[in-house]
């Protein structure tokens, strides 16, 4: 049995080590996040969907992350594979979480793909490159050690 197109075309998270280059991102609040606003920060990476049930425990923990870290420089990118944008900006506000989210586009797809997986995290270091990327769910401590790479 073949598997889905979109298993099939699945990549593994980027590694550490590499780079990856971020295009402007338009959020689900309709403003724009370009790569020079997060130059110098420790970017966060988050593919999320709002029926994830991984997601839902991960989640929280990633806000929580970013609302502990963000005068320190750490930025939460959330990126939705929600079908509809609109189902993932409803689950964000009624969830009440503060971090920044996109959806995937086929555009944003095509330039930064989804790794196989969900939830995806992936850290980008103050000098953009990769310093963590895990695919699937985090334990809550794991979360917390993002904040080491500040």
């Amino acid at each position: 049995q073949t598997p889905p197109a979109s298993e099939r075309d699945a990549r593994p998270p980027p590694p550490v080590g590499s780079r990856l280059s971020l295009p402007d991102l338009t959020l689900l609040d309709a403003s724009t996040v370009k790569p020079a606003d997060l130059a110098g920060q420790v970017v966060v990476l988050y593919w999320w969907a709002s029926w994830c049930p991984f997601c839902a425990v991960q989640s929280p923990l990633i806000d929580q992350l970013q609302r502990a870290h963000r005068a320190r420089g750490l930025r939460v990118l959330g990126l939705s594979i929600d079908k509809k944008p609109e189902e993932a900006a409803a689950h964000l506000a009624r969830k009440g979480y503060g971090f920044a989210s996109a959806w995937v586009s086929p555009d944003i797809a095509r330039v930064l793909p989804k790794p196989k997986g969900l939830p995806v995290t992936v850290v980008l270091g103050r000098d953009g490159r990769v310093v963590m990327s895990e695919a699937g769910q985090l334990f809550p401590e794991d979360i917390e050690g993002i904040a080491r790479f500040l």
